[in-house]
């Protein structure tokens, strides 16, 4: 009996000293990694779903506005949030056009190129500004971080460019832009970051620069070399200035966005034009269901590209922003 008693105080005084162990942990432990509560759970929940909501909801609207007729348009005030008469006329009429066919092709062009050229320019000019016995690398960084605060400005760019015979060149809404400075400093980051013991490792391997940088740097840095090569083909796709300033007249020659802005304003020759009568063409407003099919077109590469780097591009924001 005596030994039983003992037994079962020494298994109490055990329970007694695991649960003052586990009080002292969790008082030890910071807010943030506490058990969730219930009603910690449900703040989450409704605040994801709160920002799903919003970035889901005006793409829906979108999307269903642009396959809407013009009565149910009518009918909705504006900006269609129920299915009602769905068609795919605005769409049709869209890309029947030879102009829009051809700005799609220019466009995809002008991203590849413009990708390929800004991303080898990028990473050897960080690789180069990473070495630090590479000749004049600090006064080359010094001149970069310049240009970021310094600029000639809008005139003395297009000269130079005009000067250069790229006015109405493909070429000149490329080069202009082919190369940021900010992109080149983030890589320059992590190709420091490269561990010091592989590149001794391969020079006693006899590799020179060229081969460390293709076996070496670039396969240890695939997070950020496609956030950097997302970041500069998302700028050439988007971009319609440059095309404003060096190619103005040749409709021929417009990428897809300039020539979408000009179907949203319906100007520049395009139908809808109207005549005041006063030697003057006013632009025309585009119905909404065109204006919003202009949307999705832009959309609609950006959507199949993202799921192939979505990956890389998570690693490659996340990366550095933590610590420890």
């Amino acid at each position: 009996m005596t030994n039983a008693l003992t037994v079962g105080s020494r298994r109490e005084k055990r329970r007694t000293a695991a649960a003052a162990a586990r009080r002292r942990a969790r008082s030890a432990r910071p807010p943030w990694e506490e058990p969730p509560t219930a009603v910690g759970q449900a703040a989450k929940g409704l605040t994801l779903g709160g920002t799903l909501a919003v970035i889901l909801v005006p793409l829906w609207i979108i999307v269903l506005t642009s396959f809407s007729t013009p009565g149910a348009i009518n009918r909705a005030g504006g900006l269609v949030l129920w299915p009602d008469g769905l068609t795919t006329e605005t769409y049709r009429q869209m890309l029947s056009d030879p102009t829009v066919v051809t700005a799609l092709g220019v466009s995809l062009g002008i991203t590849l190129v413009g990708t390929a050229l800004s991303m080898a320019v990028s990473i050897l000019c960080a690789y180069g500004l990473s070495r630090p016995r590479s000749l004049g690398h600090r006064f080359v960084l010094l001149l970069l971080i310049v240009t970021m605060f310094i600029s000639g400005g809008l005139i003395p760019s297009f000269l130079v460019v005009t000067g250069l015979g790229g006015y109405d060149q493909y070429w000149a809404l490329i080069l202009p832009s082919a190369v940021s400075v900010f992109n080149i400093l983030v890589l320059r980051a992590f190709y420091q970051e490269t561990s010091a013991e592989l590149i001794d490792a391969a020079r006693m391997d006899g590799a020179g620069d060229w081969r460390i940088l293709w076996s070496v740097v670039l396969p240890t840095s695939r997070a950020v070399t496609a956030v950097t090569a997302l970041f500069y083909a998302v700028g050439y796709w988007n971009s319609f200035f440059n095309v404003m300033l060096y190619m103005p007249t040749d409709s021929q020659k417009w990428p897809l966005q300039y020539v979408l802005l000009t179907y949203v304003n319906r100007a520049n020759g395009l139908p809808g034009s109207v005549n005041s009568g006063f030697g003057e063409t006013h632009a025309q407003t585009a119905p909404l269901s065109l204006q919003m099919a202009v949307v999705v077109l832009t959309l609609v590469p950006l959507v199949i590209v993202y799921p192939f780097v979505q990956k890389h591009l998570r690693t490659g924001v996340l990366t550095g922003a933590i610590k420890g």
